[in-house]
């Protein structure tokens, strides 16, 4: 494989796309809100006084918003009493992603509360003579967030009382009929976190990262409206994407970049860069 070195400018469009999803300083304008010693999410102030007016146990102080640890069971109840949409998906509450489960909230609220919502992508990989191909998924044009972009073949969040790798099983039946005794086999290859402003509020995520290699015969099938179409491309047609285009998911290109970089698609100065940027701190 002859590898084309990218422009300047091509490398800085992507360095500016792990910048976007590293957007938000914290605690910024947000107030830390906590539960007796467990800090777990971020709110804005006007947010916290609306919280505030809901029960008087509920205390704001010194840049932060400290809720009675037994309101941790009612995370839901005062997130619809302060008018947060919801979307009928809890997820687990913690202070840190491997930290213990103070509680659950609603998928919807997680941005308003600022609290940390944990994802999983999977590389659906095909190995052919030409080398690796990628399974590329078109999100519906009625989806809430991202309509249109373009996808990894499973993505999703973990639900509440699920370990990453068990919803990656259950998404990946769910998104692209692809069966537990194939899914199974994926493997974690990288984890990413990061703090981003987004139009929905605040998205404090953990992304871990799967790869499964595919048989050649498996098509993925849009099984439940989130996908639209799913296309096999090239990793140089997945590079070139990135490089010159905005069709995928702001969470998709670390992933996919992830993958370039392992399967040595960038030169050694190249690779170094983004390397650095990509596995931030």
């Amino acid at each position: 494989m002859t590898l084309h070195m990218a422009s300047d400018s091509q490398i800085a469009k992507l360095l500016a796309a792990i910048d976007f999803c590293h957007s938000a300083m914290l605690p910024g304008d947000r107030l830390a809100l906590a539960a007796g010693p467990q800090h777990f999410g971020y709110m804005k102030p006007a947010l916290a006084e609306r919280l505030r007016g809901l029960d008087a146990a509920i205390k704001i102080s010194s840049g932060r918003v400290d809720l009675p640890v037994a309101l941790l069971p009612q995370l839901n109840e005062l997130a619809a009493a302060i008018g947060i949409s919801t979307r009928a998906e809890d997820f687990d509450v913690r202070a840190e992603p491997d930290g213990p489960v103070l509680g659950v909230l609603d998928r919807g609220a997680l941005p308003s509360f600022g609290v940390i919502g944990v994802g999983v992508h999977l590389n659906g990989l095909v190995r052919k003579p030409g080398g690796l191909h990628l399974w590329v998924a078109k999100r519906a044009a009625n989806k809430k967030l991202d309509p249109g972009k373009l996808d990894h073949l499973v993505a999703g969040g973990v639900p509440a009382g699920y370990t990453p790798f068990a919803a990656l099983l259950k998404e990946a039946e769910e998104e692209a009929g692809l069966d537990e005794s194939t899914a199974v086999k994926a493997k974690l290859v990288a984890r990413f976190r990061y703090n981003m402003e987004r139009p929905e509020g605040l998205r404090r995520d953990v992304i871990h990262a799967y790869d499964l290699e595919l048989p050649k015969d498996f098509v993925p099938r849009p099984m439940d409206g989130e996908v639209e179409s799913f296309a096999l491309w090239p990793l140089p047609q997945v590079k070139e994407a990135l490089l010159t285009t905005d069709m995928f998911k702001f969470n998709v290109v670390l992933v996919l970049l992830d993958l370039l970089l392992r399967q040595g698609l960038f030169t050694p100065e190249e690779t170094e860069i983004l390397k650095t940027a990509l596995h931030r701190a």
